[in-house]
């Protein structure tokens, strides 16, 4: 597949013993770390997809911690090699990834399967609650042309 310009996609490696697991999932040393904002983490319930929006300043790096999701990116950008190209990623906890998303670049989740999926952001910016960088668009908005496999949006 073709990824759409800018984004980058890395395996994750869990490394495991008879206690459990511990897995990196952003290191300041790897090339996909760009700055640091902030850590948190969101769920989606399953049936529901959480987009879409986009940032003008932030890059996003998501990584699937438990359950299973459906990623998926939209390149809005006029100037990009990839403009109009989708990008569709499922991913989980037991094979993890980083998927990294820049700025103007589409994006919304689902969880797929029959638990709620939760995703952890290492987003370059800190959120910033008077003036945020997020922009928008209904879960089915017909100036994206992607169709979701769920009963809504939000």
């Amino acid at each position: 597949m073709e990824l759409i310009e800018g984004v980058s996609v890395k395996a994750l490696k869990r490394i495991s013993d008879y206690r459990g697991f511990l897995m990196e999932i952003m290191r300041p040393d790897w090339p996909e770390f760009r700055k640091f904002g902030q850590v948190y983490m969101t769920a989606c319930k399953p049936n529901v997809a959480k987009g879409w929006h986009y940032h003008k300043r932030q890059t996003d790096s998501f990584c699937v911690v438990k359950g299973t999701a459906r990623i998926v990116l939209y390149d809005m950008r006029k100037d990009s090699k990839t403009f109009g190209k989708i990008n569709e990623f499922v991913v989980s906890a037991e094979d993890p990834k980083l998927v990294q998303i820049p700025a103007f670049v589409c994006h919304g989740f689902c969880a797929e399967g029959k638990e709620e999926a939760f995703i952890v952001n290492v987003p370059s910016e800190t959120y910033n609650y008077k003036e945020p960088d997020e922009h928008r668009f209904p879960f089915d908005s017909p100036e994206i042309p992607y169709k979701w496999n769920v009963e809504r949006g939000g």
